[in-house]
């Protein structure tokens, strides 16, 4: 398939509202494929459609387990609450500490646009969250608690560590 352009912060379509997929099409399979190596190349959790410059309502996440597909996703349940850092493969090199539910369930269409649900927890529930944000025109830096920072790697060890922006 075909590695798409990430849309960075400041990118007008990151702001708007997806529309719901009506119908899977062989352009909208394409995508989907798409979406997955890109989110693999730029080794990320998730990856919205906005994100490459489409206004569909689909979603890609892999925490590593294994991919999931999700179209028109739409949150009917969460609890509980986590804090930690979040990144975005749209705001490359910053994280953020934002609070998320710790259990979400997640009501959507798979690729054979049937309706189907799925649960998270923890790093999946905050990568469900992130995602389905995206859908709706909402970045986690409009969630960030204290600031952004940046991401550094060391040359000679490739560890991440963090600077106050």
């Amino acid at each position: 398939m075909a590695i798409r352009q990430v849309r960075e912060i400041g990118d007008d379509i990151l702001r708007k509202q997806s529309k719901p997929v009506t119908k899977m099409t062989l352009r909208t399979r394409i995508l989907i494929n798409d979406m997955l190596d890109t989110m693999y190349e730029e080794e990320g959790v998730g990856l919205a459609a906005p994100q490459v410059g489409i206004l569909k309502q689909i979603v890609v996440v892999d925490i590593g387990d294994g991919p999931f597909v999700l179209i028109n996703p739409e949150i009917i349940e969460s609890s509980g609450e986590q804090t930690g850092d979040e990144g975005c493969l749209s705001v490359p090199g910053k994280v953020g500490t934002v609070t998320r539910p710790n259990y979400v369930r997640v009501r959507c269409l798979n690729e054979d646009m049937e309706e189907i649900e799925i649960e998270g927890e923890e790093l999946l529930a905050r990568a469900l969250c992130h995602e389905i944000d995206h859908l709706k025109g909402i970045m986690y830096v409009d969630k960030v608690e204290g600031g952004l920072r940046e991401v550094v790697y060391d040359e000679d060890t490739m560890e991440e560590y963090e600077e106050e922006v």
